[in-house]
């Protein structure tokens, strides 16, 4: 989750996410030294929607229909046993995605106001980010690490609602799929 190459975060950015602890083991030291996401709080995820609104937009009434949108899909199982990459980022690929797509779309399909990634891509990838910013060689010693650790496994249930207090993200709701 960021807003650009950067890495840097704003106070009152929020972000819907899916946690996949199974997959800390296998990419926290990557993570942590080359994901300033990690650094800034927030654990091993697939992004459902990010940025989401405004902190300050998000009172009781919003998380209610966020619960309805996210409760009216199943939860699911996701494996983690390969990597891809975009330019200068390498990611953990789940499978099956076609879930995590379907999370994102209706999300965005419920808050129009709220592309995914800033409408900045024509096409959202589902992926675990664990290295960005990074040159071909360094994205290269990353992948041979984690293809020796992979795969990883796991029951998505739930979908976090983080915020961004100006230094760190915080979990501030947790919505249950079905």
């Amino acid at each position: 989750m960021a807003d650009d190459d950067s890495g840097e975060f704003r106070a009152g950015q929020t972000g819907l996410v899916v946690r996949v602890p199974e997959a800390e083991t296998a990419v926290r030291v990557w993570r942590n030294r080359l994901d300033p996401s990690a650094r800034a709080g927030v654990p091993a995820h697939v992004t459902v929607l990010f940025p989401f609104l405004d902190e300050t937009r998000v009172d009781s009434g919003t998380c209610a229909a966020v619960a309805e949108v996210i409760g009216r899909h199943p939860s699911f199982e996701a494996r983690f046993d390969h990597c891809g990459r975009f330019p200068g980022i390498l990611y953990l690929a789940p499978r099956p995605d076609g879930p995590f797509r379907r999370l994102t779309e209706a999300i965005a399909e419920r808050w129009p106001e709220a592309p995914p990634f800033g409408g900045r891509f024509t096409e959202v990838v589902p992926h675990l980010t664990v290295a960005q910013g990074q040159d071909d060689a360094v994205l290269d010693e990353v992948e041979a690490d984690l293809l020796r650790r992979l795969p990883v496994s796991g029951r998505v249930s739930s979908v976090d609602l983080m915020v961004h207090d100006g230094v760190r993200w915080r979990r501030r709701v947790c919505f249950g799929l079905r």
